[in-house]
Protein backbone atom coordinates (compact mmCIF):
# COMPACT_ATOMS: atom_id res chain seq x y z
CA UNK A 1 0.00 0.00 0.00
CA UNK A 2 2.82 2.17 0.89
CA UNK A 3 4.67 1.56 -2.07
CA UNK A 4 1.30 2.07 -4.51
CA UNK A 5 1.22 6.01 -2.51
CA UNK A 6 4.51 6.65 -3.31
CA UNK A 7 4.19 5.47 -7.09
CA UNK A 8 1.28 8.00 -6.91
CA UNK A 9 3.03 10.91 -5.04
CA UNK A 10 6.38 10.10 -7.50
CA UNK A 11 3.73 10.76 -10.90
CA UNK A 12 2.21 14.56 -9.48
CA UNK A 13 6.40 15.41 -8.67
CA UNK A 14 7.65 17.73 -11.10
CA UNK A 15 10.75 19.52 -11.15
CA UNK A 16 11.15 23.02 -11.18
CA UNK A 17 11.63 23.20 -15.32
CA UNK A 18 8.81 21.24 -16.15
CA UNK A 19 6.82 23.28 -13.60
CA UNK A 20 8.01 26.63 -15.65
CA UNK A 21 7.05 24.88 -19.22
CA UNK A 22 3.53 23.84 -17.70
CA UNK A 23 2.66 27.24 -16.42
CA UNK A 24 4.16 28.87 -20.01
CA UNK A 25 1.78 26.24 -21.57
CA UNK A 26 -1.35 27.62 -19.46
CA UNK A 27 -0.31 31.12 -19.88
CA UNK A 28 -0.25 30.21 -23.89
CA UNK A 29 -3.91 28.60 -23.73
CA UNK A 30 -5.52 31.56 -22.12
CA UNK A 31 -4.28 34.35 -24.26
CA UNK A 32 -5.64 32.36 -27.15
CA UNK A 33 -8.82 31.74 -25.58
CA UNK A 34 -9.41 35.13 -24.38
CA UNK A 35 -7.36 36.89 -27.79
CA UNK A 36 -11.42 37.32 -29.35
CA UNK A 37 -12.79 38.29 -26.69
CA UNK A 38 -10.27 41.18 -26.86
CA UNK A 39 -10.26 41.96 -30.62
CA UNK A 40 -14.25 42.56 -30.60
CA UNK A 41 -13.50 44.68 -27.54
CA UNK A 42 -10.67 47.01 -29.21
CA UNK A 43 -12.40 46.70 -32.79
CA UNK A 44 -15.06 49.18 -34.45
CA UNK A 45 -17.65 46.85 -36.14
CA UNK A 46 -18.11 48.63 -39.52
CA UNK A 47 -21.31 50.13 -40.05
CA UNK A 48 -22.70 50.35 -43.85
CA UNK A 49 -25.01 53.13 -45.54
CA UNK A 50 -27.29 51.63 -47.25
CA UNK A 51 -29.20 54.80 -48.18
CA UNK A 52 -25.75 56.13 -49.66
CA UNK A 53 -25.19 52.79 -51.61
CA UNK A 54 -28.84 53.17 -53.20
CA UNK A 55 -27.98 56.90 -54.08
CA UNK A 56 -24.51 56.00 -55.43
CA UNK A 57 -26.03 53.29 -57.60
CA UNK A 58 -28.99 55.44 -58.77
CA UNK A 59 -26.24 57.98 -59.85
CA UNK A 60 -24.39 55.64 -62.11
CA UNK A 61 -27.06 54.20 -63.71
CA UNK A 62 -28.75 57.70 -64.45
CA UNK A 63 -25.12 58.64 -66.28
CA UNK A 64 -25.43 55.12 -68.03
CA UNK A 65 -29.01 56.41 -69.54
CA UNK A 66 -27.54 59.50 -70.21
CA UNK A 67 -24.79 57.69 -72.38
CA UNK A 68 -26.81 55.81 -74.16
CA UNK A 69 -29.25 58.66 -75.18
CA UNK A 70 -26.20 60.98 -76.26
CA UNK A 71 -24.48 58.49 -78.34
CA UNK A 72 -28.02 57.92 -80.06
CA UNK A 73 -28.20 61.11 -80.84
CA UNK A 74 -24.84 61.41 -82.65
CA UNK A 75 -26.06 57.94 -84.59
CA UNK A 76 -29.09 59.58 -85.52
CA UNK A 77 -27.78 62.65 -86.80
CA UNK A 78 -24.83 60.93 -88.98
CA UNK A 79 -28.22 59.86 -91.48
CA UNK A 80 -30.05 62.54 -94.08
CA UNK A 81 -32.79 60.95 -95.37
CA UNK A 82 -33.41 61.94 -98.99
CA UNK A 83 -35.70 60.42 -101.80
CA UNK A 84 -33.01 57.41 -103.79
CA UNK A 85 -32.89 55.47 -106.35
CA UNK A 86 -30.70 52.31 -105.22
CA UNK A 87 -29.50 51.12 -108.47
CA UNK A 88 -27.93 54.92 -109.25
CA UNK A 89 -26.61 56.79 -105.86
CA UNK A 90 -23.11 56.37 -105.03
CA UNK A 91 -20.90 55.77 -102.03
CA UNK A 92 -21.86 59.10 -101.20
CA UNK A 93 -25.28 59.32 -101.11
CA UNK A 94 -25.49 55.63 -99.01
CA UNK A 95 -22.89 56.97 -96.37
CA UNK A 96 -25.42 60.20 -96.51
CA UNK A 97 -28.26 57.81 -95.69
CA UNK A 98 -26.38 55.79 -93.01
CA UNK A 99 -24.92 53.11 -94.15
CA UNK A 100 -21.73 51.60 -93.39
CA UNK A 101 -18.28 50.95 -95.46
CA UNK A 102 -19.35 47.45 -95.30
CA UNK A 103 -22.42 47.61 -95.97
CA UNK A 104 -22.09 50.07 -98.81
CA UNK A 105 -18.90 47.37 -100.55
CA UNK A 106 -22.16 44.32 -100.29
CA UNK A 107 -24.37 46.43 -102.46
CA UNK A 108 -22.11 47.74 -105.30
CA UNK A 109 -20.92 44.17 -104.90
CA UNK A 110 -24.02 43.21 -105.42
CA UNK A 111 -24.61 45.82 -108.61
CA UNK A 112 -21.43 45.14 -109.99
CA UNK A 113 -22.06 41.19 -110.40
CA UNK A 114 -25.88 42.16 -112.53
CA UNK A 115 -27.94 42.74 -108.99
CA UNK A 116 -30.79 45.28 -109.65
CA UNK A 117 -33.33 46.40 -107.53
CA UNK A 118 -36.77 45.90 -109.11
CA UNK A 119 -38.68 47.01 -106.40
CA UNK A 120 -38.67 48.56 -102.71
CA UNK A 121 -38.30 45.15 -100.89
CA UNK A 122 -35.62 44.14 -102.98
CA UNK A 123 -33.09 46.47 -100.80
CA UNK A 124 -33.88 44.08 -97.64
CA UNK A 125 -32.45 40.70 -99.57
CA UNK A 126 -29.22 42.19 -98.75
CA UNK A 127 -27.91 40.43 -95.93
CA UNK A 128 -25.85 43.53 -93.68
CA UNK A 129 -29.20 45.35 -94.04
CA UNK A 130 -31.16 44.81 -90.57
CA UNK A 131 -35.29 45.22 -90.78
CA UNK A 132 -35.14 48.57 -88.91
CA UNK A 133 -32.64 50.20 -91.03
CA UNK A 134 -34.71 49.19 -94.31
CA UNK A 135 -37.68 50.78 -92.23
CA UNK A 136 -36.14 54.17 -91.84
CA UNK A 137 -34.91 54.15 -95.99
CA UNK A 138 -37.89 53.08 -97.20
CA UNK A 139 -40.23 55.85 -97.27
CA UNK A 140 -37.46 56.91 -99.71
CA UNK A 141 -36.79 54.83 -102.13
CA UNK A 142 -37.87 55.87 -105.53
CA UNK A 143 -37.53 53.09 -108.18
CA UNK A 144 -36.68 54.62 -111.46
CA UNK A 145 -40.26 53.55 -113.89
CA UNK A 146 -37.27 51.55 -116.27
CA UNK A 147 -36.78 49.37 -113.05
CA UNK A 148 -40.55 48.74 -112.02
CA UNK A 149 -42.97 49.16 -114.67
CA UNK A 150 -45.14 46.65 -116.27
CA UNK A 151 -44.03 47.96 -119.88
CA UNK A 152 -40.12 47.26 -118.91
CA UNK A 153 -40.71 43.32 -117.74
CA UNK A 154 -43.27 42.87 -121.05
CA UNK A 155 -40.50 44.39 -123.25
CA UNK A 156 -37.76 42.57 -121.58
CA UNK A 157 -39.55 39.53 -121.61
CA UNK A 158 -40.63 39.83 -125.20
CA UNK A 159 -36.82 40.87 -125.90
CA UNK A 160 -35.36 38.21 -124.78
CA UNK A 161 -38.12 35.65 -126.56
CA UNK A 162 -36.62 37.24 -129.81
CA UNK A 163 -33.23 36.84 -128.63
CA UNK A 164 -32.39 40.56 -128.74
CA UNK A 165 -31.46 40.60 -125.47
CA UNK A 166 -29.10 38.12 -123.81
CA UNK A 167 -30.39 36.81 -120.32
CA UNK A 168 -26.64 35.88 -118.76
CA UNK A 169 -27.39 32.68 -116.90
CA UNK A 170 -25.63 32.10 -113.82
CA UNK A 171 -22.61 29.47 -113.89
CA UNK A 172 -24.05 27.14 -110.94
CA UNK A 173 -20.26 25.84 -109.96
CA UNK A 174 -18.80 29.29 -109.92
CA UNK A 175 -21.29 31.32 -108.05
CA UNK A 176 -20.96 33.07 -105.05
CA UNK A 177 -24.07 34.13 -103.03
CA UNK A 178 -24.18 37.64 -104.10
CA UNK A 179 -24.64 35.68 -107.60
CA UNK A 180 -26.96 33.87 -106.37
CA UNK A 181 -28.82 36.58 -104.97
CA UNK A 182 -29.43 38.09 -108.84
CA UNK A 183 -31.41 34.97 -109.08
CA UNK A 184 -35.41 35.44 -108.93
CA UNK A 185 -36.46 33.64 -106.23
CA UNK A 186 -33.17 32.61 -104.29
CA UNK A 187 -32.57 34.81 -101.27
CA UNK A 188 -30.12 34.73 -98.29
CA UNK A 189 -30.94 31.61 -96.90
CA UNK A 190 -31.41 29.65 -100.39
CA UNK A 191 -27.87 30.84 -101.02
CA UNK A 192 -25.98 30.08 -98.61
CA UNK A 193 -27.93 26.40 -98.64
CA UNK A 194 -26.90 25.84 -102.36
CA UNK A 195 -22.89 26.80 -101.75
CA UNK A 196 -22.94 24.86 -98.57
CA UNK A 197 -24.27 21.96 -100.51
CA UNK A 198 -22.26 22.54 -103.77
CA UNK A 199 -18.82 23.07 -101.13
CA UNK A 200 -19.56 19.22 -99.90
CA UNK A 201 -20.34 17.82 -103.70
CA UNK A 202 -17.21 19.15 -105.04
CA UNK A 203 -19.95 20.47 -107.72
CA UNK A 204 -22.92 20.20 -109.89
CA UNK A 205 -23.45 17.47 -112.22
CA UNK A 206 -26.87 18.42 -113.88
CA UNK A 207 -29.59 21.19 -112.44
CA UNK A 208 -31.51 18.23 -110.76
CA UNK A 209 -29.50 17.99 -107.95
CA UNK A 210 -30.96 21.48 -106.70
CA UNK A 211 -33.44 19.17 -105.54
CA UNK A 212 -31.58 17.78 -102.84
CA UNK A 213 -30.92 21.05 -101.43
CA UNK A 214 -32.86 21.87 -98.62
CA UNK A 215 -36.30 23.58 -98.86
CA UNK A 216 -36.13 23.44 -102.77
CA UNK A 217 -39.48 21.45 -104.06
CA UNK A 218 -40.64 20.82 -107.27
CA UNK A 219 -42.42 23.93 -107.89
CA UNK A 220 -39.00 26.14 -106.53
CA UNK A 221 -36.51 23.96 -109.00
CA UNK A 222 -39.25 24.65 -111.96
CA UNK A 223 -38.82 28.56 -110.84
CA UNK A 224 -35.37 28.61 -110.61
CA UNK A 225 -33.54 25.99 -112.92
CA UNK A 226 -33.82 28.23 -116.08
CA UNK A 227 -31.31 30.58 -114.59
CA UNK A 228 -28.33 28.60 -114.23
CA UNK A 229 -25.67 26.59 -116.63
CA UNK A 230 -23.69 23.83 -115.30
CA UNK A 231 -20.17 23.34 -116.45
CA UNK A 232 -19.63 19.42 -114.70
CA UNK A 233 -15.51 20.05 -116.04
CA UNK A 234 -15.57 22.24 -113.24
CA UNK A 235 -16.15 19.74 -110.73
CA UNK A 236 -13.50 18.63 -107.98
CA UNK A 237 -12.96 15.12 -107.93
CA UNK A 238 -11.38 12.81 -105.44
CA UNK A 239 -8.85 9.96 -105.99
CA UNK A 240 -10.90 7.30 -105.00
CA UNK A 241 -7.07 5.56 -105.01
CA UNK A 242 -5.32 8.11 -102.69
CA UNK A 243 -8.33 9.32 -100.28
CA UNK A 244 -8.35 8.40 -96.48
CA UNK A 245 -12.18 8.45 -94.11
CA UNK A 246 -11.77 12.03 -93.58
CA UNK A 247 -11.61 13.04 -97.30
CA UNK A 248 -14.57 10.71 -98.58
CA UNK A 249 -16.55 11.37 -95.07
CA UNK A 250 -17.56 15.23 -96.72
CA UNK A 251 -19.34 14.02 -99.55
CA UNK A 252 -23.00 13.26 -99.23
CA UNK A 253 -23.52 10.36 -100.96
CA UNK A 254 -22.20 7.93 -99.25
CA UNK A 255 -22.44 6.56 -95.67
CA UNK A 256 -19.94 5.56 -92.95
CA UNK A 257 -20.02 2.50 -93.53
CA UNK A 258 -19.78 2.42 -97.50
CA UNK A 259 -16.57 4.79 -97.24
CA UNK A 260 -14.98 1.81 -94.63
CA UNK A 261 -15.92 -0.89 -97.39
CA UNK A 262 -14.05 1.23 -100.34
CA UNK A 263 -11.01 1.84 -98.12
CA UNK A 264 -10.42 -2.00 -96.96
CA UNK A 265 -11.68 -2.80 -100.37
CA UNK A 266 -9.18 -0.67 -101.57
CA UNK A 267 -6.00 -2.23 -99.32
CA UNK A 268 -7.08 -5.75 -99.64
CA UNK A 269 -7.59 -5.62 -103.57
CA UNK A 270 -5.07 -2.94 -104.28
CA UNK A 271 -5.90 0.06 -106.29
CA UNK A 272 -9.33 0.75 -108.76
CA UNK A 273 -9.00 0.74 -112.40
CA UNK A 274 -12.31 2.06 -113.20
CA UNK A 275 -15.83 2.55 -111.89
CA UNK A 276 -16.72 -0.72 -112.21
CA UNK A 277 -14.25 -1.68 -109.59
CA UNK A 278 -17.24 -0.29 -107.10
CA UNK A 279 -19.42 -3.18 -108.28
CA UNK A 280 -16.91 -5.72 -106.47
CA UNK A 281 -17.93 -3.76 -103.00
CA UNK A 282 -20.41 -5.60 -102.16
CA UNK A 283 -22.24 -2.15 -99.96
CA UNK A 284 -22.41 -0.36 -102.61
CA UNK A 285 -25.34 -0.86 -105.32
CA UNK A 286 -25.92 0.50 -109.00
CA UNK A 287 -27.41 3.20 -108.25
CA UNK A 288 -25.21 4.62 -105.44
CA UNK A 289 -22.32 3.97 -108.64
CA UNK A 290 -24.10 5.81 -110.49
CA UNK A 291 -24.31 9.55 -108.10
CA UNK A 292 -20.67 9.05 -107.29
CA UNK A 293 -19.32 8.74 -110.98
CA UNK A 294 -18.96 11.86 -111.73
CA UNK A 295 -17.12 12.70 -108.33
CA UNK A 296 -14.24 10.18 -108.22
CA UNK A 297 -11.26 9.56 -110.21
CA UNK A 298 -9.17 6.52 -110.44
CA UNK A 299 -5.37 7.59 -110.70
CA UNK A 300 -2.63 5.28 -108.84
CA UNK A 301 -1.45 8.59 -106.79
CA UNK A 302 -2.43 11.82 -106.49
CA UNK A 303 -2.03 14.45 -109.77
Amino acid sequence: MRGYKSSIRSFFNFSKKELNGIFFLFLLILIILAGPWFYRKLSKQQVYDLETFKLEAANFKNSELRVYHSSNKKKAVKAAYFEFDPNSIGEKEWLRLGFSIKQIRVINNYISKGGRFYKKEDLKRIYSISEAQYALVEPFIRIAASYNSNKFVKDKKAATFNNRIPVPLIELNLADSLSLLTVRGIGPAFASRIIRFRDRLGGFHTKEQLKEVYGIDSLKYSQIQGQFSIDAGLIQKINLNTAGFDQLKKHPYLTYKQMNAIIQYRQQHGYFQTIEDLNKVAILNKEIIRKIEPYFAFLPHDQ
